[in-house]
């Protein structure tokens, strides 16, 4: 006697939900990096000015050697006069942006102290001078 084969169902693979899931987590990150981006200011078209000039951001340097001293673009200074040194060097220009080279083995109570006198300057930019690892 001879039974008829039963006719195998195909084998069929829905995708639309692996779709919506992968859309779902696409839609997440997306959503998500927005947020982890810092805008720094609003977009905006300048307009146009025939007698517009560029404002000079002149650089001043402040080292301060492994023994404490303080030098003001290679000139030793006290840090009592500092301030005033750095204010005469900044009356030509409105901002200024000041690097300060500081040995390792200085202190790191004398760095502080020669950036607070620096941060009161205003129109003055701090910066920390270091070195690239080799």
């Amino acid at each position: 006697m001879f039974l008829p084969e039963e006719p195998e169902e195909e084998l069929e693979l829905n995708i639309v939900p692996m779709i919506d899931v992968i859309f779902a987590i696409l839609t997440f990150f997306i959503i998500s990096s927005l947020f982890l981006t810092r805008s720094e200011s609003l977009p905006v078209n300048l307009p146009k000015a025939a007698s517009a000039e560029m404002q000079e951001r002149t650089r001043i340097t402040v080292t301060v050697d492994e023994s404490g001293d303080i030098s003001l673009n290679q000139t030793a200074v006290s840090l009592d006069t500092l301030q005033a040194d750095v204010r005469d060097l900044m009356s030509s220009t409105q901002e200024s942006v000041i690097v300060i080279n500081a040995d390792e083995a200085v202190s790191h109570g004398q760095v502080i102290a020669v950036m607070d006198e620096l941060r009161v300057i205003e129109g003055a930019t701090l910066g920390i001078a270091t070195r690239q690892p080799e």
